[in-house]
């Protein structure tokens, strides 16, 4: 693999840059739920297609999530994972509702346990967002808040009856049960990108009358509940949710999406949740976008830990949780360059390149571009046991 290049060339700076790595809050440690993690650089939920066609995940998955342990302490999140099957809607994505699933994700969190590092599991539903193709093929109903189609090439879905609302949040806090069962550390409700739990946020897609809808308390109803459906469930130290306030994906954005989300954060305040997970307006789903807005509003109303994502690089992380928010308890999610380089927290307090990624692997079902990334060798000569590392990083099976 190719590597990125460093973004300091000359010896002085790149020795002074060196030092401010070792003070960085980067690299303390901090409490997230009831965990400590070693260092505040995260693996953010990355969708890679690679479970079997029963949504089972597959051996090399273990590898994947074992590699991007290597470093202690690390927080991953996992891939966007089934709730159930009425839920789903795409190919190859895992689930967590079936045993065969929960031994499958049992072998990964051992995997990533026996490496120190920890694992969140992100609940998916997808709503409107399934792919009419594998809905059919699966006999599954597109549902959402509302009976408006996310584009001309789906179906209008069938609003969720308040019978089904009640069930959907039971059938988030069964998953979350499911993911503690497997071994997980706890879960993340995926609450970005325009399915299920958005599409009932957002005034985009959600036009119901009833008190689901029509104003933004109403529109807030449907996420409070599912969080204290899992927090009962599994306990509010195991529960973190993501957000993506400012995201068009998937047809979203409100007009003036602050007022809502200002709602939504400050209701699920008190519930005193492991952390709250932010997505910068930089990132629309895997795309990089020109934006200037801003997350200062939700950032300063929650006291808690914070995970923040969306197109960091080592500069910026540093400068952000160092400069920006001295005081605040944040975490910086990576995506790409955490997929590309499995020691990534490793290599950002060293100073060393990043591997560049492959966009045309991340959804491929081979172990090209998923389990083949190299380790640095200055990472194989740190850590004892290097060549079984080395070995780690090898070419594996193909995921299919």
């Amino acid at each position: 693999m190719t590597a990125v290049p460093p973004t300091t060339s000359n010896n002085e700076v790149e020795t002074e840059s060196l030092a401010s790595l070792l003070e960085s809050r980067l690299f303390k440690p901090i409490n997230i739920g009831n965990i400590t993690l070693q260092h505040r650089i995260a693996m953010s939920p990355l969708s890679r297609y690679r479970a079997t066609d029963d949504h089972v995940p597959q051996t090399c998955s273990q590898n994947y999530y074992s590699q991007r342990a290597s470093v202690p302490g690390t927080l991953l999140i996992s891939e966007a994972t089934f709730i159930a099957p009425e839920h789903g809607g795409f190919a190859n994505v895992p689930g967590i509702y079936n045993q065969e699933q929960i031994t499958a994700w049992r072998s990964i969190t051992d995997a990533v346990h026996v490496k120190g590092g920890y694992i969140f599991c992100q609940l998916w539903a997808l709503g409107r967002g399934a792919s009419p193709e594998v809905a059919e093929k699966e006999g599954i109903v597109f549902r959402s808040s509302s009976d408006i189609p996310l584009d001309s090439a789906h179906p209008k879905p069938k609003p969720l009856s308040i019978s089904e609302i009640h069930e959907a949040a039971q059938t988030y806090a069964q998953a979350a049960k499911n993911a503690i069962e497997a071994g997980f550390d706890g879960v993340e409700l995926h609450g970005a990108n325009g399915f299920l739990i958005d599409q009932f946020i957002q005034d985009r897609c959600n036009q119901r009358t009833d008190i689901y809808g029509g104003s933004i308390d109403n529109r807030s109803r449907f996420v409070v509940e599912i969080v204290q459906a899992v927090c009962d469930a599994i306990g509010p130290e195991r529960t973190g949710i993501r957000f993506s306030p400012w995201s068009t994906y998937n047809n979203m954005r409100m007009e003036d999406p602050i007022f809502q989300f200002t709602d939504v954060i400050k209701r699920l305040k008190p519930f005193n949740l492991a952390y709250l997970h932010l997505v910068e307006s930089r990132i629309s789903g895997v795309e990089d976008v020109e934006s200037t807005d801003k997350l200062t509003f939700a950032i300063d109303i929650w006291d808690g830990p914070l995970l923040l994502a969306g197109g960091y690089t080592p500069e910026t992380a540093l400068r952000l949780v160092d400069h920006e928010y001295p005081t605040k308890d944040i975490v910086v999610s990576f995506g790409r360059y955490f997929l590309s380089t499995p020691d990534l927290p490793f290599r950002i307090q060293k100073g060393l390149e990043l591997n560049k990624y492959n966009r045309q692997t991340f959804y491929t079902p081979t172990a090209e571009g998923y389990t083949d990334y190299p380790f640095s060798e200055q990472f194989l000569k740190y850590i004892k046991g290097g060549e079984i590392a080395r070995k780690s990083g090898q070419m594996q099976p193909n995921c299919d």
